[in-house]
């Protein structure tokens, strides 16, 4: 039998404390949910490595980030114990679980609908979550205004509806671009504009809607 509390517990000393991940709050928030019951049963064993995951289900390959990159994205969100968090690009309702032990509510917006489906049954028992679905660059209007919107992915465009879901002073943290060229930012709501702050070094698979549009060609 795998002990997976004892994985865990090994995930949060050899990558995120290594990795500059120092919020405690954080640290338990990634303690107490159990990220096995949220990869593919085939790979439940090996969950806490400090990899991508794919997704099970679904129409499009889609993937989890790794604990490293969420939890990083996460500490530069800064999300307080009263704030209301979007997650776009639920998946598999991982991030939404963590958050929720952080934030005073979460809503996980999935474009997918089997994805959506079976994360509202793995989130029944968070009673702060609430999963919706719908395109991911539209946000959840519903909902709004965010004090953190967290993008579970990467995007190449198609980011301002997000930002405009934005309170004042609410963080939007996401991986923009892709490959050697990506990273981690963090945009803030001020009074007159959205500033942007460089987190760190990160890549991961854009999300649906967020492509790049293509180029026409002559």
């Amino acid at each position: 039998m795998v002990d997976f509390a004892v994985h865990r517990r090994k995930m949060i000393d050899s990558q995120l404390r290594t990795n500059d991940v120092t919020d405690l709050v954080i640290i338990a928030a990634f303690g107490a949910v159990a990220r096995e019951d949220f990869v593919a049963p085939d790979r439940r064993e090996l969950a806490y490595i400090d990899v991508e995951q794919p997704v099970p289900g679904g129409a499009t390959r889609r993937v989890m980030l790794t604990p490293t990159v969420f939890a990083k994205l996460v500490q530069l969100a800064e999300p307080l114990s009263t704030d209301r968090v979007l997650v776009v690009g639920s998946a598999t309702g991982y991030e939404a679980a963590v958050l929720s032990k952080i934030a005073g509510s979460v809503v996980a917006l999935e474009s997918d609908p089997a994805l959506a489906a079976s994360a509202s049954q793995r989130l029944a028992s968070f009673g702060n979550v609430v999963p919706v679905t719908g395109p991911l660059p539209g946000g959840w209007p519903d909902g709004a205004p965010y004090d953190v919107i967290l993008v579970a992915g990467a995007v190449e465009a198609g980011l301002e509806t997000l930002k405009g879901q934005l309170a004042l002073d609410g963080r939007l943290a996401v991986i923009e671009g892709v490959g050697g060229a990506a990273s981690a930012v963090v945009y803030t709501r001020g009074d007159a504009e959205v500033s942007a702050r460089f987190g760190f070094n990160a890549a991961s698979k854009v999300l649906p809607g967020f492509e790049k549009p293509k180029a026409f060609v002559f």
